[in-house]
C-alpha cells in the first residue's frame, strides 16, 4: 500500500476464503475487506485514537443516515461524551483528490448531524474545519484537535 501522511500503523490482517486482504477494524470488531479507501480510514482511525485521545468507545465507522429518503454512510463520526456527534471525517482512497465533491458530500452529511468539526482525507492531503453556524461558514485549522480540547 501506498505511504500515507499518517503515524504507521501495524495492522493486523488475514486472508479472507476468496483469496482478498481484510484488516481489523478496532471499531467495528470483525474483519473488513483491505480496499485503498478502508486503508485510510483505518489509518485515521489510529491517528485519531493513539495521537488525538479520541476514545474508540464514542467512535462509530459507516454509521447510516437518511439524506434526502437515501441512505448514507458516514465513514467516521465522533460522538462526545454526551453522545452528540461533533466530527464527521471524510475518507478517500489515497489517489482520490480532495475536492469540492468531498466538501459537498460531508456538508450533506452534516446537515442531518450538525456537528462542530469536518475533516475530509485522503491519507495524504488532512482538512480539518470548524464550522460556525452563526456566520454559517466553516473555519479551517491547522491541526486536528486533541478530543479533550472539543
Amino acid at each position: 500500500m501506498e505511504k500515507l501522511n499518517l503515524p504507521e500503523v501495524k495492522f493486523n490482517t488475514q486472508i479472507n476464503s476468496k483469496g482478498k486482504p481484510e484488516v481489523f477494524d478496532i471499531i467495528r470488531r470483525k474483519y473488513i475487506s483491505f480496499t485503498p479507501e478502508e486503508y485510510v480510514r483505518q489509518s485515521f482511525i489510529h491517528f485519531l485514537v493513539d495521537h488525538k485521545s479520541f476514545p474508540p468507545s464514542l467512535m462509530a465507522v459507516e454509521k447510516a443516515l437518511k439524506v434526502n429518503n437515501m441512505t448514507k454512510r458516514t465513514d467516521i463520526v465522533q460522538y462526545d461524551k454526551t453522545g452528540k456527534a461533533v466530527i464527521i471525517v471524510e475518507c478517500k482512497a489515497p489517489h482520490i483528490k480532495i475536492d469540492e465533491n468531498t466538501f459537498s458530500q460531508a456538508a450533506m452529511y452534516n446537515m442531518k448531524m450538525k456537528v462542530d468539526y469536518l475533516i475530509m482525507t485522503n491519507g495524504i492531503n488532512h482538512y480539518c474545519g470548524k464550522i460556525d453556524y452563526e456566520k454559517n461558514s466553516l473555519v479551517y485549522l491547522k491541526d486536528i484537535p486533541n478530543f479533550n480540547s472539543l
